[in-house]
């Protein structure tokens, strides 16, 4: 017997969305996928570049990414195997358009996008355009899909919510409203038309499951596909004169080598925003070969550009990865300020720490000075939740600054009044429910609580820990020895957090005060490795007059660390 091989076919073709969120498609995620986890971070960043591409040039099309789909031919129903978060945004994004409108038409139009409405006389029944995992689908349709429920949504608290992803959905709601809500009528239907007409995506389907999980790995999967990297080494190694050809195609692939492909991909990024001092807004092949490439391939200095630009950046970028600083001094404060960005949760401040190592390399003064103002720009960036573009913003005039000879002095490194007030307002709040911000800052905390700023923590696990618990039992000393209003005045806030070098434990959480002293935050010596849980150990009681006091006392210690006065 002879066994067929049989080919699933494959479909790319480029959709506007009015073809994508029409009857031609309803989208299921699967049950196995993971569940919607964008934040502000990647919600904003996607606004920012459809509304750039708008202001760019209205009438260009945008191409926004995409979509990997397992669907039959002529059968609307798609899985989605990859682009679930961009388009549960996009719903997101439509519905709160949507609702903003003041015109009925508009607002019906923009329902067909999110809900087929039906069609008795062609046989298509009512149905949301796209369906989320079971365990949040609900929640989707109740307060996206569904019309006149976008105030509801952006009102709900903490506590009405289930699951992380309808957090995502509430946060991603109210970040889209709160920006949009700032246009007029006609700025918003001007996005609309940019939106539904003129912003595409690459819609990949097969009829195979395995086969959409290939075309999914192919596309993710660098080092297998021919990366940007690949095709400017062609283009500059094919202008370098023949005789020394080889020994450039030499050095080329040992600073790939030391720093892997994906950090030799990033260090182009890097690259193009300190040479263009903007930020990047189109894909990176495009961009680096216009902006960067094209006066050495014109001019056929393409040898000096490996030279000056590309090694030194490719050195300097492993010093950052490897916190490799060396000197004839003492490299630890460098070294320690490097390990210090790589706690932060973006990469935007390599770019002027790889200027700074390059032309300031051997001056370590200089370099410690640097760092620790950038640090301090950096980190209130954090705090204040600064979000992509403005970031990205902010290091390019420092890359200007610096171009321009300012160095110690640029004013991109200074911080305005109203920076410091916003930063210590952001200190004084409920800090833990900003996730990305509060390991950060207990851990610069600590180190100023030691007295000894080359302080390292390499303990494999590090987490935040309530001493307060947020969940007390109801028979707990903490509901006596707290009111209500009380517990919900401290929980979140600097005074109460702690760092554990273990994985937090659910039950010793809740326990009361001596037993977790005793147990919790102890190590097995009766210490514990961190100053701030340190001090709790040392006290008798805890109480909120005990933690207005402590808030004070470390929120003058961030000022003074960060000169936030």
């Amino acid at each position: 017997m002879v066994e067929k091989t049989v080919k699933s076919k494959i479909h790319a073709a480029e959709q506007p969305l009015n073809q994508i969120f029409s009857p031609q498609f309803e989208f299921s995620i699967p049950d196995y996928q993971r569940p919607y986890a964008w934040g502000g971070e990647q919600t904003s960043q996607l606004l920012s570049d459809i509304t750039e591409a708008q202001q760019r040039n209205p009438e260009e099309p945008y191409f926004l990414g995409s979509l990997v789909l397992v669907k039959e031919e002529g059968n609307p129903k798609a899985d989605v195997i990859d682009g679930q978060q961009r388009l549960t945004t996009l719903s997101i994004l439509l519905a709160v358009l949507r609702e903003l409108s003041e015109n009925p038409q508009v607002r019906s139009e923009m329902h067909e996008y999110i809900v087929e409405p039906g069609r008795i006389t062609a046989g298509i029944a009512s149905n949301p355009r796209l369906h989320l995992r079971a365990r949040d689908r609900e929640f989707f349709t109740q307060y996206i899909q569904d019309q006149g429920k976008l105030q509801e949504l952006l009102g709900l608290s903490d506590g009405q919510l289930k699951t992380d992803a309808q957090a995502a959905i509430r946060d991603n709601a109210r970040l889209l409203h709160d920006q949009l809500v700032k246009l007029s009528e006609e700025q918003r239907m001007a996005l609309i038309m940019m939106l539904t007409l003129r912003t595409f995506l690459v819609m990949v389907s097969t009829e195979d499951l395995d086969s959409a999980h290939r075309i999914f790995s192919v596309m993710n999967a660098r080092g297998l596909d021919l990366s940007a990297a690949d095709i400017f080494k062609a283009e500059l190694i094919g202008r370098v004169p023949e005789h020394v050809r080889g020994g450039y195609a030499d050095k080329w692939e040992v600073a790939e080598v030391e720093l892997g492909r994906d950090g030799f991909a990033d260090l182009f990024q890097h690259i193009r925003m300190i040479m263009t001092r903007v930020r990047g807004r189109q894909e990176i092949l495009k961009e680096f070969r216009e902006q960067v490439l094209d006066p050495y391939l014109k001019e056929s200095t393409a040898a000096s550009f490996i030279d000056e630009v590309l090694l030194p950046y490719a050195d300097a970028y492993g010093t950052v990865i490897d916190r490799s600083y060396q000197s004839a001094g003492s490299a630890d404060r460098i070294n320690k300020w490097l390990v210090r960005f790589g706690q932060l949760d973006n990469q935007d401040w390599v770019p002027p720490v790889l200027w700074a190592l390059k032309h300031h390399g051997n001056d370590e003064q200089w370099l410690d000075t640097f760092l620790q103002k950038l640090e301090r720009l950096a980190a209130t960036m954090l705090i204040r939740r600064e979000y992509q573009t403005p970031r990205a913003q902010r290091y390019a005039n420092l890359l200007r600054d610096l171009d321009a000879g300012l160095g110690l002095d640029a004013p991109s490194l200074d911080l305005e009044p109203s920076e410091r007030l916003e930063t210590l307002v952001g200190l004084s709040g409920p800090i833990y429910e900003a996730r990305r911000v509060v390991k950060y800052v207990l851990l610069r905390l600590d180190e100023t609580l030691t007295g000894n700023s080359g302080v390292t923590y390499e303990h494999p696990i590090i987490t935040v820990e309530h001493v307060l618990p947020q969940n007390p039992h109801e028979s707990s000393e903490w509901r006596s020895a707290f009111t209500d209003e009380e517990r919900l005045v401290w929980t979140h806030r600097l005074a109460n957090l702690v760092l554990l070098n273990r994985r937090k434990n659910a039950e010793a959480s809740n326990r009361e005060f001596d037993h977790k002293k005793s147990r919790y935050f102890s190590g097995p010596n009766g210490s514990a490795p961190f100053t701030l849980t340190i001090q709790v150990n040392g006290t008798s009681e805890w109480t909120p007059a005990i933690l207005e006091v402590r808030q004070q006392q470390l929120m003058d210690r961030l000022a003074n660390l960060w000169s936030l006065s």
